[in-house]
């Protein structure tokens, strides 16, 4: 992962919990290239919980860049 990547990522553990939501949310639109107004609320849940476990993940195994 770049630095610039690692930086997103400490900046993001330094959201309260909407924003993170609010944050990730938007990270998965653009990394999807979906429009918000496609997605109901429980596809944009359910996309964020897969991101989360994903980012849970990672943390567990450690990054290796």
């Amino acid at each position: 992962m770049s630095t610039s990547g690692q930086e997103l990522l400490e900046s993001f553990d330094h959201l309260s919990g909407p924003e993170k939501r609010e944050v990730a949310s938007e990270i998965i639109r653009r990394a999807f290239g979906l429009d918000h107004d496609e997605l109901d609320e429980a596809q944009l849940s359910a996309l964020y919980a897969e991101f989360a476990d994903d980012d849970r993940r990672l943390a567990e195994e450690g990054i290796v860049s």
